[in-house]
């Protein structure tokens, strides 16, 4: 009885903090910093996209799972003064189109060379946050001549798990456990990867209440589901020896997401440099007082460094 009682009164709880929060009526609602782009690929997919800037270099900037191109509107501006910078929503995410997509690293890979072949982009510089990290790196293994450099911002890829870690994952991240997520928890986990989140970041709860109703919830919410399968069934761990492109890596000391703390825990550190011990050329920045969103808590380092690294 105690029980049903905790969930009735979790789920009023939830109700009242939604109704603050306004409605979205469609994703297209959602109040970019930038404006957005549209542009449609081989198989019908419409991709939206910030373009900023121009240099001769060009930096593709990848969100990571859940997230979308908003993720990196404390980088932007800073590095479109130097570079021309197109910031993505993946396929299943923000603006842009959902679908029964494949959702593996090959997959958005393809998508990210599409998109480059499209625009007719030169001097590719991939940067990756978290599951972008990871499909940056795929990117790299699949069209080395493609990427000229990385830039990997608490890339996922750097943990090792065995077949029933894999599984949890899958289970933990099924459809109905992300589409009925409730608003506490939504706050909790967002919250959970800064180390001290930041006021100007609160749109990233509030959008994430927001878009609930809207008609693209159930493909965002399908595309998140299977954006994890696709991150366990394609490991990188072993295949960072290959990477040969310059890239540099950077980690938040206090990361609450890498490495996983049901299955592995321990220091991020320990995880960061052995990842990049394993790539030839790759260079490694720890930031103190910083969790899993890097580029948003700490952008000017994070800004700073990137541009030492390209110059």
């Amino acid at each position: 009885m105690k029980n049903i009682v905790l969930g009735i009164f979790v789920i009023l709880m939830s109700s009242c903090a939604s109704n603050k929060i306004p409605m979205l009526q469609s994703m297209e609602e959602m109040d970019y910093k930038y404006p957005v782009k549209k542009i449609a690929l081989s198989d019908d997919t419409t991709i939206a996209y910030a373009d900023q800037g121009s240099g001769e270099q060009t930096l593709i900037l990848i969100h990571g799972l859940g997230s979308y191109l908003r993720a990196w509107e404390n980088n932007i501006e800073a590095l479109s003064e130097n570079y021309r910078v197109i910031a993505v929503d993946l396929p299943g995410y923000g603006k842009s189109s959902k679908g029964n997509y494949e959702f593996s690293m090959t997959y958005y890979a393809g998508v990210l060379k599409e998109i480059s072949e499209v625009l007719e982009l030169k001097n590719v510089v991939l940067v990756g946050h978290s599951m972008g990290g990871q499909i940056a790196l795929t990117a790299a293994l699949q069209y080395p001549q493609w990427v000229e450099k990385m830039v990997l911002v608490a890339p996922a890829g750097f943990e090792k798990f065995n077949k029933g870690e894999r599984e949890w994952f899958r289970n933990v991240m099924a459809l109905d456990a992300v589409k009925y997520t409730t608003v506490e928890q939504i706050r909790t986990n967002l919250s959970y990867n800064f180390y001290n989140m930041p006021e100007e970041a609160e749109f990233m709860f509030t959008d994430r209440v927001a878009m609930r109703g809207t008609p693209g919830f159930d493909g965002y919410c399908y595309a998140v589901s299977e954006s994890v399968k696709g991150m366990v069934d394609q490991p990188i761990y072993e295949f960072l020896p290959e990477i040969k492109q310059p890239t540099l890596v950077i980690f938040g000391e206090n990361d609450n997401l890498i490495p996983n703390r049901f299955l592995n825990g321990g220091k991020t550190e320990k995880y960061a440099r052995d990842g990049v011990g394993q790539m030839p050329n790759a260079e490694l920045i720890m930031l103190s007082k910083t969790g899993h969103f890097a580029q948003f808590e700490t952008s000017e380092k994070v800004n700073s460094e990137i541009k030492n690294f390209l110059e």
